[in-house]
This record gives structure tokens, sequence and C-alpha cells, in this order.
């Protein structure tokens, strides 16, 4: 006998219109079978579980459709922890919880920390951490994911010293008398990661990802996409053993779309494609960066930044635009979807022109397929359009854009802030938006992000009053598709998910009011009720 669930609400937002349907669907072995009015869709149940939710808002499940889910659950479990900090001091002193509780002789990890956001603003260094635990080692993971704050015993253990070499596209920071100060960027601090984290167990880590996976069920999230965090090879952290072992135990709550590094050997990808050909877990693309940070410089620009630290300060490519290309090209080839770190206007211009050579000489990819663009931070103008033009993503997190108030007009000027984070003008020219958190360097939790695509407005002040570039302002029922149909896009499932339509996988999220109709000031105020995965209450 097949299972079915009746689902009824005044506030049903569907995600193929922008508003709401009062009325209901039904679910039969995970999909929704049909949608409409009470009466329609109780005369084709059949002995159906009914479950009213009156006048609270139903919508797809949220996904999140750019993470690292390796260092979300790590940071937000009780192995490691997540700290911003007023201060260097601050940051040292919030330490002494984690030791407490973590071995004498075991790393002390803790992402989060924001120079810009200090008072005052200053780099720290290894003498702080020194002071208060000179023999134990210790990680600082920034913010941004893109550098390491160290203690000296952890540069012991490291094997970094006075003359250690910086490593291709990274650095380690020396002062005015070549000492070592802790401070270690891009590629050097991103190869150190897998070294620092390989004290945790398999079980540890097993237990992380499920407290992660229940947290993410309970923001409303029903799908992400497992994002590579390091371009080197065997730095991705995109972990599909552990994803498969919580598969097999029955306890992945989520679906989940593992993106691994591109690189000249696709035999990973292609067996992780070929083994993981569930509803759950799939390997649907490939990921490449092409830059790094504007706060660092390290984003790749056409014009020197505004606040340049030498002359033609414009950043620069963190893989070789032939290599980019040749890899791209191979994998279009194959007909796999790859998806570009891309925040500097220039690494945009190149992987439009890096796509476009791909679908020229090898045609479109498979149907349903597509090429996205992630973080997109500041535009060539005229290279807003090409997205649509070109079927490529925008693979947006809108966190981003409040996330340092003023850096953009002190790194990018004036001049080049109307074209930072377009959403409105993207879609209107065609382009298809997939919102997402970069979780751990935002929350995992979609109402914030939400909140500032509608508004353009720091959190918790509400500044600009109006909006910080308000003419890119984005409607709520674009928002939410953004975060729903047009993350399924970027992951090549919108024939599955991220509507609510007959067909599709019954994933959905119950909030306790209507994000279409309430103010924008209780938007981050609203709460979740209930996640369903494929009909089934996860949270």
């Amino acid at each position: 006998m097949t299972e079915q669930l009746l689902v009824s609400c005044s506030n049903i937002f569907t995600g193929t219109g922008d508003g709401c349907l009062d009325g209901a669907f039904l679910v039969e072995d995970g999909k929704i079978v049909c949608v409409g009015t009470r009466d329609e869709v109780r005369a084709q149940a059949r002995g159906a579980q009914e479950v009213d939710f009156g006048d609270s808002f139903v919508c797809p499940g949220f996904h999140d459709s750019h993470l690292h889910f390796f260092h979300s659950a790590l940071y937000s479990s009780p192995l490691a922890m997540r700290y911003r900090g007023t201060s260097e001091q601050d940051c040292v002193d919030a330490l002494a919880d984690l030791a407490a509780r973590r071995p004498a002789d075991g790393w002390l990890l803790c992402q989060g920390w924001r120079e810009s956001h200090w008072n005052p603003p200053c780099t720290p260094s290894k003498h702080s951490l020194d002071a208060a635990y000179p023999d134990r080692p210790v990680a600082m993971y920034s913010g941004d994911a893109h550098t390491l704050w160290l203690n000296s015993k952890a540069m012991e253990v490291l094997g970094i010293g006075k003359d250690s070499a910086d490593p291709q596209g990274g650095s380690y920071d020396r002062d005015e008398h070549g000492e070592l100060t802790g401070i270690v960027r891009e590629a050097a601090a991103m190869e150190l990661m897998p070294r620092i984290v390989a004290s945790f167990t398999p079980q540890e880590l097993e237990d992380a990802y499920r407290g992660f996976l229940a947290s993410c069920a309970s923001k409303g999230i029903t799908s992400i996409c497992d994002m590579s965090l390091m371009a080197a090879p065997g730095l991705d952290f995109v972990r599909d053993d552990l994803f498969e072992s919580l598969l097999e135990q029955g306890d992945l709550i989520c679906r989940v779309h593992l993106f691994p590094t591109l690189l000249d050997d696709l035999s990973r990808f292609e067996g992780m494609r070929a083994r993981l050909t569930g509803d759950v877990l799939q390997a649907c693309g490939l990921k490449q960066f092409f830059d790094g940070v504007s706060s660092q410089h390290t984003a790749w620009v056409d014009q020197p930044y505004t606040n340049a630290r030498f002359d033609g300060d414009c950043g620069r490519p963190t893989v070789d635009p032939a290599v980019m290309r040749r890899m791209v090209l191979a994998a279009h080839e194959q007909g796999y979807p790859v998806r570009i770190h891309t925040i500097g206007d220039a690494a945009i211009h190149e992987a439009l022109d890096i796509y476009a050579c791909a679908q020229e000489r090898f045609g479109a990819l498979p149907a349903g397929l597509h090429h996205c663009l992630e973080h997109l931070e500041n535009f060539q103008p005229d290279d807003i359009a090409r997205l649509a033009e070109q079927g490529v993503v925008a693979a947006c997190q809108p966190m981003h854009i409040t996330l340092d108030p003023g850096a953009p007009e002190l790194d990018l000027g004036d001049e080049r802030v109307p074209y930072m984070w377009p959403l409105k003008s993207l879609l209107d020219d065609g382009a298809v938006l997939a919102f997402g958190t970069d979780s751990p360097v935002c929350d995992v939790d979609p109402l914030p992000g939400l909140y500032t695509a509608v508004t353009r407005k720091t959190i918790p002040d509400g500044l600009p009053e109006g909006g910080w570039v308000a003419p890119e302002r984005i409607s709520m029922a674009d928002a939410l598709r953004a975060y729903t149909l047009g993350s399924a896009v970027s992951c090549g499932r919108a024939d599955e998910l991220g509507t609510i339509e007959a067909g599709k996988f019954a994933d959905f999220v119950v909030l306790d009011r209507n994000l279409l109709a309430c103010d924008e000031d209780q938007i981050l105020e609203a709460k979740v009720q209930a996640t369903y995965l494929s009909g089934r209450q996860t949270f």
C-alpha cells in the first residue's frame, strides 16, 4: 500500500508564481502527486494522513547552493569553535572553553576572526597566542577562509620555520627582521588544514556531520551543494566517504550534491558520479578557483584597487588562464558542469570567455546542466548580461553584500560599487540566481540571506536606510526562488527539486509567517516550524 500525506495551508508558495496558493498538495511515496484547492486534492487522496498548517507559510525546502560542509560541521561541533571577536586578545581569551574540553596536547582550532571588525583593526601575530598557549598548537582560521593565524607550537608541529619557502599561490608572513609572524595566507594556509584536522577521528567527524545536518534541518534546509574548498589535489574537503557512511546508516537527512575540485585527472569525480546514483547523494559537477578575495587584494580585477598597495595592484588569477581553459574544456567535452570561484571582474570576464569557447567548440552541455560562476562580487558592466546569454548560473551569497560595510568602497571605489552583486540586473537580463551562504564564512541560516537580498541592509542595525545599492534589491518571491529552484538548477536537478509541483520530491519547509507579506524587519524573526524531505519530517 502506498503512503500518502495531504498537506494543506492558506499560504503555499509553490515557486511557480509570485503569490501564495490557499490550498493543498498530495504526497505519495515521497513525491508530490497533485497541487490545487483542498477539495481537488482531497478528491485524489485515498486515506491520506492530513496535516493542516493553517495560516503558516509553506514553501519549497531551502537549498544552499554553496557551502563547505566539512568545515561548517567541524566549527559548529565540540571539536572546534567559531568566533569573530572584537580584538586580537578577545579572540585569544575566547579559546579558554575549547581548551578545557579538548585533549591537553590536541589542536585548538577556531574560525571566524576578521581584523577589519576589530577595534582597532590590526593584523594579529603568534605572540598573543604564544603567551596563552606556549605548549599546544593553535590554529585560528579567518572568517573569509583565506588566512591562518598560528602560534609557534603550531608552526613547529607543521614544520614551518624561518627558512621555509612560500608555497605557490600563498605566503608565510614575516616581520621586518625576517621572523615568521604566524600569519599564513591563501594556498599556503589551505594546504595546512588537512594536517591540522587529521587528529580528529572518523567517528568524531561523523558525529559533527550529524550535528550539522540536524542544524540544517532546523533551518528549513533540505538540499545543499558541498563545494570544494581548495584547488590543490586532495585538499578539497569534499568527504564522500563520510556522507556515504551516514547514508548507509540512514542518517543523511538532507540531499547532498558534491562538487570536488576540477583537475586534469577526472577519475575521482567520475568514480563518485558512477557510484552515487541515488536521490539523496550525488556528485553533480566540478569546482575550480580563479581568484581570491577583495579584502586581501587577491581577487583578480581589471583595474587596480582604489587603495592599491603597490603599482598594478590588481590581484591575480590563482590558476593560469590557459590551464583553466584546458581543464574546463576537457570537462565540458565530457558533459560535466563546472563551477568557478570568480569574485573580481577580470576573473568573471575570463571565465565567461572560457565557457563561451567550450560551448562553441563542443556544443551545449546535456539538457538541464549548467556551468556556474560563484560569488560574483563586481562586474564589468557589459558582462552582466552575458550570464543569461550563455546560460551560466549566478551562484551568489547575499550575506556577502553587507559582510564588511564600507570595505567595497575602500577597495574598489565608488565607480565600481554600482556593479557589485547586481542581483536585480542579473534577473532582469534573464539569468538564474542560485543562493547560498558559503558556510562557514556566513551562518547557514537562509533567513539572513533572504533579508539581505530583499533589503541590502546590514544586520542587525538595518543600514543604510533604503539599502546599499538599492536599485539591486529583489523581491521576496525572487529571493525564495533563488534559494530553491535556482539552486536546483545549479546542480542539474530542476526537474526534481525547487518547486511544489506534481512529479517533484516533497521537500518543503513550514514557517510561522508569510514571508511574502510580512514587513522586512520581521523576516529575521521568522521561525521554522517543520521541515520535510520526501514527505518525511526531519525537523
